[in-house]
């Protein structure tokens, strides 16, 4: 009889992590090209973390290889060289997210921003020409751009308080549209081609949504300083003064709140992964930390309260991946329900925060050091509690599908 082949210390740690074995769902295809990023994350990204995030830079040696990995749509499980491709499967995608976020959220958010909230916006906001166009661009890096939503002084109540305006002029060579305004948090604008901002058109009072060259007149940009999680993930404050935009990068499908909407609906599942990705990072460090360390002449690990802490962490853990697991499989059936992102991102952030609180907890006073890596999960947890929407938001459209009855003020 043939023995199994032995197992890593590191892949024993990741089976330990995915404890109900979710990642059996995925192809022999998929689990190659996911190995490669785990490769590339552990060799190359993990060594460069501790100082970076304590730098508050963000290693752009890093931009280049994680893009060339070809990750969005990898050629291997897109079909054959002359087939007609066809999308990368959604429960490979989650898992991406979860691996780049198990090694670091702001390597996770810095991905998504163009993999998922940018890339989003052209599939559901852009025309079939449009998307013919760009949409090429948007999978290889070669034209990236990020979302840009947020204004500083509305965050949860953007439907109604998008205060950014848009105005349109007739020209002899097309119309030309007139932003004025602001975006905050938005996270790699710097380092963006265009910056898909979305806008109110002060003749309908709709929003419309415009991708705008970030180096146009009128755009400047602010790096957002003193932030205490995400300290990698660049984060900008724009301001719009009399931009001017073509007709010709308005996003064509993008009308009303609705349709933004819609965006954010595929979004939050991101976050999701996100948040069960940090769970699974906090947990791996904080369980190799315990049976490390020594104390009473004894492993961590060996004590009763150090043990019942790892058990929880590993049932929210377990319990999160099931959760983003099962919504993403009624995604690609085609189910979105505002009401299943919100539940997956609200759930998996509560239970994520606890994970890493107790992470912390286990690690004692070294879990406050960068050196644990449970430091750096245990502070960008916060951050992505908040954002895609904060805990109370998400509830509240769970709630409204519940009752019947929308709590919101407006």
């Amino acid at each position: 009889m043939e023995t199994a082949p032995q197992k890593t210390a590191q892949e024993r740690l990741y089976s330990v992590c995915d404890y109900y074995d979710a990642e059996s769902l995925l192809t022999d295809g998929e689990r190659k090209v996911l190995g490669r990023l785990r490769e590339f994350l552990d060799t190359q990204a993990r060594p460069l973390l501790a100082d970076y995030w304590e730098r508050g830079e963000f290693p752009d040696q890093l931009a280049r290889p994680l893009t060339d990995l070809d990750l969005m749509e990898p050629a291997e499980l897109t079909g054959a060289p002359g087939a007609e491709p066809v999308p990368a499967r959604g429960i490979y995608q989650g898992f991406r997210i979860f691996e780049l976020a198990r090694t670091d959220a702001s390597l996770a958010t810095w991905y998504t921003a163009q993999a998922g909230l940018f890339r989003t916006a052209i599939r559901v906001g852009a025309s079939a020409e449009q998307q013919a166009e760009w949409m090429p661009r948007v999978i290889d890096f070669s034209l990236k751009g990020v979302f840009s939503l947020t204004e500083p002084e509305s965050g949860s109540d953007i439907a109604g308080g998008l205060a950014t305006t848009a105005r349109r002029e007739p020209g002899p060579d097309g119309d030309t549209w007139v932003l004025d305004g602001a975006k905050r948090w938005i996270g790699g604008a710097a380092t963006a081609d265009v910056l898909a901002v979305f806008a109110r058109d002060v003749a309908d009072g709709q929003v419309k949504a415009f991708l705008v060259d970030r180096e146009a007149a009128g755009v400047t940009l602010e790096k957002i300083r003193g932030k205490t999680a995400l300290r990698m993930m660049q984060n900008a404050h724009i301001t719009l003064d009399g931009v001017r935009v073509p007709e010709a990068r308005r996003l064509h499908n993008v009308n009303s709140f609705r349709d933004v909407a819609a965006m954010l609906r595929a979004m939050r599942s991101d976050v999701a992964w996100i948040a069960t990705g940090i769970q699974a990072g906090a947990f791996e460090a904080a369980l190799k930390y315990v049976t490390q360390r020594q104390q009473f002449g004894r492993p961590l690990g060996s004590f009763q309260l150090v043990q019942e802490k790892l058990a929880r962490m590993l049932g929210n853990l377990t319990s999160s991946l099931s959760l983003v697991v099962r919504l993403t499989e009624q995604q690609a059936k085609g189910i979105y329900r505002d009401q299943d992102s919100a539940l997956a991102k609200m759930q998996t952030s509560l239970l994520m925060r606890e994970t890493v609180a107790l992470a912390r907890e286990v690690v004692g006073g070294n879990g406050i050091t960068l050196a644990s890596d449970v430091a750096r999960f245990h502070a960008d947890a916060e951050a992505v509690y908040s954002y895609e929407g904060t805990h109370e938001i998400n509830a509240l459209i769970v709630g409204r599908a519940l009752t019947g009855e929308s709590a919101f003020t407006r």
